[in-house]
């Protein structure tokens, strides 16, 4: 008998607990899903703090909750913590290795830190688990693009295609692949894609223009700036473009009353003036005419004298300044034009040039060299080193015009415009055979060249 007592108090006591158990887990999911929708309530208040308070509070409620590790994650994302967002989509994944939206938004956080190759590993494990998304893959075309893999990136293109059609973005992208890869006419046509379905997107067509500039397409060219004008009317940067290639076509009028229109809403703008001055600068020097360059110089005066005149326009006034043979301005305004950042390459060039006419050879050597070390893509660099190695012999400092002078020979080794004074210069140096050598060399090439024949007369003595 006692030992039934015994036996049911047990019972009793295991059944009491139990209850209390349940109710406490009850009462434990309760508070749970309390604390969770007071942190959606807070995140609609835009309240980041107090919801992510809230959310911390469900996890310790239940740490295994995918659910309150992805809210607090995209409440983190939200305040720009992109490390402790990326700790919980982590968590949340771990949770749940089959839910794709944590994965999604790991990617979309390891894009924002620039981790490219991350992002495109965390989408290549989303479309593992789904691979209908066209929407990651479309991500992971872009993760893919900015770590450098073009090839990849075309890829995941045409697996987003495989899923539904393309949209606008997919051939913008795909013409940007294909523009890196120089394959132009291919990057001209997804381009034309773009445009076709999105008329009024701005950046394929800026595309476009360039791409039809590399084809040599004027006309087209010409088309897409005549577009991105009317669309972006507030930027009189169109405007200017749309005038430098009516220029460039031959269309001088049409340019620069394209871009006095453009000063009519926008009067202040110096690039616009920098323009029509360089428009007529070019056509001076391109038609030899006087009341084009006296343009020319009107336009880019009013605005190479303020404060707001850039590098590249102070250097055109420059160079318009020598035409005239105002050497003396011109050298002043050029030096400006070099100081003034960002800097115009080419007002070294000029101000070289103008150095050199004022007898300041040192001015204009130093100048030569400057350019060289900005420009990586130089057009004639035998020229450049011909004029250093030319001024150098000028400085009595033949060693550095045998180096310049043999840069020049190596690239245009019949010059003997190179030829003459790199005989001089080695004779200078001492090297008596080089010299003689070097000058026969040239007067088969120009038996009449003066400077070569005094050269091999002195290599005699």
């Amino acid at each position: 008998m006692k030992r039934t007592a015994a036996l049911l108090g047990l019972l009793l006591l295991a059944a009491v607990w139990v209850g209390l158990a349940y109710l406490e887990a009850v009462a434990r999911e309760r508070d749970y899903r309390n604390l969770i929708n007071s942190g959606d309530a807070a995140l609609q208040e835009d309240q980041t703090f107090q919801a992510i308070e809230a959310y911390s509070n469900a996890i310790y409620l239940r740490p295994d909750s995918m659910l309150a590790h992805l809210r607090r994650g995209e409440t983190y994302q939200r305040r720009g913590d992109l490390e402790a967002a990326a700790r919980d989509f982590q968590g949340a994944a771990d949770l749940d290795p089959s839910a794709t939206r944590p994965l999604e938004e790991l990617g979309d956080v390891r894009y924002k830190q620039e981790r490219f190759r991350r992002a495109a590993e965390t989408y290549e494990h989303v479309l593992r688990l789904n691979d209908r998304s066209s929407g990651v893959a479309r991500k992971l075309a872009l993760a893919r693009y900015r770590d450098g893999n073009l090839d990849g990136a075309m890829t995941a293109l045409t697996q987003a295609a495989a899923t539904g059609k393309r949209l606008p973005d997919d051939y913008y992208l795909l013409g940007v692949c294909l523009r890196d890869r120089q394959r132009w006419r291919e990057a001209a046509a997804a381009f034309e894609q773009a445009v076709s379905l999105a008329p009024g997107l701005i950046p394929p067509r800026e595309e476009l223009a360039d791409l039809y500039a590399v084809l040599a397409r004027p006309a087209d060219e010409v088309e897409q700036l005549q577009v991105l004008a009317g669309l972006d009317r507030d930027h009189p940067e169109r405007q200017v473009a749309l005038g430098l290639a009516y220029a460039r076509t031959g269309r001088v009028e049409l340019a620069v009353d394209t871009l006095r229109s453009a000063l009519e809403r926008a009067p202040d703008r110096t690039q616009i003036y920098g323009a029509i001055g360089r428009i007529w600068l070019d056509t001076s020097q391109a038609r030899n005419d006087p009341s084009a360059l006296s343009k020319a110089l009107e336009a880019l005066e009013r605005v190479a004298t303020t404060a707001g005149a850039t590098s590249d326009i102070l250097t055109l006034y420059g160079r318009a300044l020598l035409i005239v043979g105002q050497s003396e301005n011109a050298e002043r305004v050029l030096k400006q034009a070099t100081e003034r950042f960002p800097v115009d390459a080419q007002a070294f060039l000029e101000y070289a040039t103008a150095a050199e006419r004022r007898g300041r050879t040192q001015e204009a050597r130093t100048a030569l060299v400057q350019y060289g070390a900005l420009v990586s893509d130089e057009r004639n660099p035998a020229v450049r080193a011909r004029r250093i190695g030319v001024l150098s012999l000028r400085l009595n400092e033949p060693k550095t015009a045998v180096l310049w002078l043999r840069r020049a020979e190596e690239a245009t080794p019949d010059d003997t415009s190179v030829l003459a004074p790199l005989a001089e210069a080695l004779f200078r140096v001492g090297d008596r055979v080089a010299a003689r050598t070097t000058a026969e060399r040239g007067l088969k090439l120009e038996p009449t060249s003066v400077a070569l024949r005094n050269v091999e007369l002195k290599t005699r003595d």
